[in-house]
Formats: C-alpha cells, sequence, structure tokens
C-alpha cells in the first residue's frame, strides 16, 4: 500500500476586519468596523450605523486594537473641527461677543475657559449637537463670569433655558 503524503501549507488568515461598538458620534451609536485594502490611504464610509475605516494593507501587522483607537481618535478630531467652529460661530452670533481665541485639544475635562482661551476637548462630538451647544455656551459664559456665580447662570438659561437638562446628561456620563 503506498500512501502518498501532501504537504499543505496552511495560512493562518491575518485578521482582515476588526469591529468595535457602540462608538457614539454626534448622540447616536455606530458600530466601527475596519477593514484592510490595497489602497493607499484611509477612507471612511457611514451606512447603516457603521462606519467603515479602509486601511492600506500594511496596517494589517500592526496591533489592531491600538489602530481601531487610533482611528476613531482622528475621526473624533475631524468631526470635533466641524462641530465646535459651528457651535463656537454661532454662539458668536447669539451673544454678540468671542473668545480671544479657542482651540480643540485633548483635556482632562469637556471645555475649559482661561485667561480668556477657550478650550474644547475633541471628545465633545460623542454627544448630540445640543450637548455640544450647551458646553460652549457654557464655556463662553466663563468669558463674563470666571466661577459658576448667579449672574453665570442667568447668562446660561437667557440663552438656553433648557441647560439643566444638558447638564445633567453630562453629569449621568
Amino acid at each position: 500500500m503506498n500512501i502518498v503524503r501532501r504537504n499543505i501549507k496552511v495560512k493562518t488568515p491575518v485578521n482582515t476586519s476588526l469591529e468595535r461598538h457602540p462608538v457614539p458620534v454626534l448622540g447616536i451609536d455606530y458600530k466601527v468596523k475596519i477593514v484592510y485594502k490595497n489602497i493607499k490611504i484611509t477612507e471612511l464610509d457611514i451606512e447603516n450605523k457603521t462606519i467603515k475605516i479602509s486601511l492600506p494593507n500594511r496596517y494589517k501587522k500592526l496591533q489592531n486594537d491600538k489602530i481601531l483607537d487610533l482611528a476613531i481618535e482622528k475621526m473624533y478630531e475631524q468631526i470635533a473641527k466641524v462641530e465646535i467652529e459651528r457651535a463656537m460661530e454661532e454662539t458668536r452670533i447669539l451673544l454678540g461677543f468671542a473668545p480671544e481665541e479657542f482651540e480643540i485639544k485633548d483635556i482632562d475635562n469637556l471645555g475649559k475657559c482661561v485667561n480668556k482661551k477657550i478650550t474644547i476637548n475633541p471628545n465633545v462630538v460623542m454627544y448630540s449637537r445640543k450637548v455640544i451647544d450647551y458646553i460652549v455656551l457654557h464655556q463662553y459664559c466663563h468669558l463674563k463670569y470666571k466661577s459658576h456665580t448667579k449672574g453665570f447662570y442667568k447668562l446660561l438659561e437667557t440663552y438656553m433655558p433648557d441647560y439643566k437638562k444638558y447638564e445633567a446628561i453630562l453629569l449621568n456620563m
């Protein structure tokens, strides 16, 4: 009896996709899926509450969790540029004054106002636009009042009568 042996090479597939969910964007939870393609630059598509991030194949060998975290962080930064600038401009028009400068930067809290400079954390884009508007208005009010005085809350309530609703959302997170 003749037994023929074959050398079969089994390739262990590299993880061709990775998912994480939920990832909140503007108050809506999305699934995020990373796929690897024969492309040169990263692509992002949103469809049916799924954010699909296509990465060049050269990233396959890197740690997927770190890539996913970095991709989500970069996505938040890009959305934050648009949303925070929108909220800043709307608030400037509403109140009739503006900070000397503002920046979007990863900080320990969602927003701060120091020396007439407003800093907003890009992670605010996890929340709805109304919450973002509240965070920006809150910081604008600090341009007039450094601490949370009665005048501060009166100004806040004048321009956003339901501000306590958004404050509660942030306190419950």
